[in-house]
């Protein structure tokens, strides 16, 4: 097959794939995809904090608390483009620390799942009526202070990107903006169906708890491909 181009304003623009540095290759965008969706969908506080404001205030604070931990969210991939990369690429011990803190985590998370059940309550109890930006504040504070996310940010992308690719900070942040693309159609479809969705953990604590054994096997798998990560 010839080179894809595109047609603009008479001119003819050649482009490959490989013209858009910041994109990892398909099998580590495909992992990283699986990663962030098993994020995406495991209960914790934002989960909770939109499940709680849909059902008690309604969709509009819903979607204002998901609107808000989005943008922790962009914070947090701000950060790791800015910072992470440079930090892994000047030391391969720094790269060795951030790998086996990273797979610890996991494990501590696969833990916590096996050991305490889902971390998502159904009990919600009425609440005042909030304005959007209070909501959305309370999301943002949230998502910034999830440690789950934090970690996933600090230990856990980086493993994605060679730390000696010239384009790393790019792939970085790239990856963590990917994360909300992946991570919002999940929140979406939660807010949409909050009623259901908390009738459902009230009703269904036998696959609730199945999806703690999911989520802590597919954490584990992801752990040990972490410690055997060759450092770049």
């Amino acid at each position: 097959m010839g080179t894809p181009f595109l047609a603009i304003d008479g001119f003819i623009m050649s482009f490959s794939l490989s013209d858009l540095t910041f994109l990892p290759d398909l099998p580590t965008l495909a992992t990283y995809t699986l990663a962030a969706f098993v994020l995406a969908i495991t209960p914790g506080p934002d989960m909770a904090l939109f499940l709680a404001r849909t059902v008690v205030n309604g969709k509009k604070a819903g979607f204002a608390a998901m609107f808000g931990a989005s943008t922790g969210l962009l914070g947090h991939a701000l950060l790791a483009g800015l910072g992470l990369s440079a930090l892994l690429a000047a030391s391969a011990t720094a790269f060795m620390i951030v790998k086996i803190i990273g797979a610890l985590y996991l494990v501590f998370l696969a833990y916590q799942a096996l050991r305490h059940g889902s971390g998502l309550t159904a009990d919600y109890q009425p609440a005042a009526e909030q304005s959007f930006f209070r909501v959305w504040l309370t999301g943002l504070g949230i998502n910034l202070t999830n440690p789950k996310v934090v970690m996933f940010f600090v230990t856990f992308l980086p493993q994605f990107v060679d730390p000696s690719d010239p384009y790393a900070s790019d792939k970085i942040l790239f990856l963590g903006l990917f994360f909300l693309v992946v991570g919002i159609p999940v929140c979406v479809f939660i807010i949409m169906t909050a009623e259901r969705f908390s009738a459902f953990l009230r009703s269904s604590p036998v696959l609730i708890r199945r999806f703690d054994y999911s989520f802590a096997a597919i954490m584990s798998a992801f752990a040990i491909k972490l410690l055997f990560t060759q450092g770049r």
